[in-house]
Order: C-alpha cells, then structure tokens, then sequence
C-alpha cells in the first residue's frame, strides 16, 4: 500500500473551485484563486509537519516530578492516568503574580469546554507555580471548572521542561508511556519572533487567533484578550 500518494498540484484543486460570491469583480476572484492556492498548500505543510512531529525517536527518558493536584500529591506519571500520552501546559500564575495571565488563560478557557473530547484520546494537565488553593480558585473565578490544574510547588519540573531560570513563561511539553517508562515526545521550542510579530509558537494552541487571522484587519498588534473577558 502507498502510504505517501501522489498529490495534484495545489493549483489544480484551486482550478476546480465552484465557489463564487454575488457581485465580486475578476480582480477579487484572480487574487482569491492565488490565495486559495496558497491554503492547499498550507493545509498541506500543517500535514506533513504533523506528521514529521509524529515520526520522532524516542525522546530523553524523564525523571519522576511531585505536583499537588486538586486530589493531593500526584506524579507525573500518575497523570497519565490510563492513557499513554499526556500534554502538558505550563501557565504564567507564579506567586508572584496577583492575577493567571490573560494569554495563557484565554488558550486555558478555549480548552476548557473541550477537556472531555481531549481525554478521549490523551490525558491533559494545566501546571503553575502557585499553590493548589490559589490554582482552583482562579479557574473557579473564570469558570474553567473542567481544567485539570496542579501546582509545581517545588519548581523541578518548570525549570527542567519550561525555564532553567524558573521564568514566569509558558511551556507546551508532551510525554508518552513507554512502558513503566515516561519519555518527552515533543516542546514547543520556538523562542524567537519574526520582525513585526508578537511571539508565537506552531501549530497556535488558542483558536482566537486563528479567527482574528480570518480577518481583514488580522491581529492587532496592540491588543490582547483580558480576564475580564474571559472570566
């Protein structure tokens, strides 16, 4: 079986576009076929970097990490629970911060209503800085009661696998089971910017930006969601 196909080129499924609007010039339909184009391929290199990330080795086999859960003491792999793969994300809520961060709380309330789909194929935790109280509260006072959230009190696994400074940044880790084994799988590692852009990691975890990219105006460079908003 030919696991790799043979794909037509982009230009010839943009080619086979039916759609066309009401009252739009040629002009709009030449720039929106040379767009579409552009989206087959896209849709394509999201694919096929899926699929790259998919065929890694093995990754470093990862040493046992203490939390405090909503429950009590757990372990990294504890929270695996009975699956074999588990996301990890790190949210900006040090205690030395009054309030979580808008940004990772806005990624945090996009996933919240998704927990249950989420947990029908991998395991998901969502780790700080601060202690256990303070974590269940704010995702109390955003209604984000369906987040798994624990406290890296001690800061071992944060400056393993977020920060070696413990910095007040997010991380994105995922772990598999190998085993009685846990190993690291794959990180966000991208940490720099191109000119003009805020930071930001691919694939985009909070489908809000995804929206705002639909937009004629795109993202604005000075505005970010709020608490206020999310809560």
């Amino acid at each position: 079986m030919n696991e790799h196909p043979k794909l037509e080129p982009a230009e010839a499924l943009a080619a086979r576009n039916p759609i066309r609007h009401p009252g739009e010039s040629k002009e709009y339909r030449k720039a929106r076929q040379a767009l579409l184009v552009k989206e087959y391929e896209l849709r394509r290199v999201t694919e096929a970097v899926a699929a790259q990330r998919r065929s890694l080795p093995p990754g470093a086999e990862v040493k046992t990490y203490e939390f405090e859960g909503e429950h009590g003491p757990t372990t990294l792999a504890d929270m695996f629970g009975s699956y074999d793969t588990l996301i990890v994300y790190s949210y900006m809520f040090g205690p030395q911060r009054e309030r979580p961060c808008p940004m990772c709380s806005s990624l945090m309330a996009a996933s919240a209503p998704r927990i249950g789909s989420i947990r029908q194929n991998v395991a998901i935790a969502f780790v700080a800085r601060s202690p256990i109280d303070r974590l269940v509260a704010a995702k109390t006072d955003l209604g984000m009661l369906q987040l798994p959230v624990f406290s890296d009190l001690t800061g071992d696994y944060t400056r393993d696998w977020v920060h070696p400074e413990d910095a007040d940044v997010p991380g994105l880790n995922v772990f598999r089971m190998d085993g009685e084994t846990v190993r690291h799988f794959w990180s966000g590692e991208m940490t720099e910017a191109d000119p003009g852009q805020d930071p930001r990691s691919a694939p985009e975890v909070d489908p809000l930006w995804h929206y705002l990219d639909m937009t004629p105006q795109g993202r604005r460079p000075d505005w970010y969601p709020s608490l206020a908003e999310i809560g």
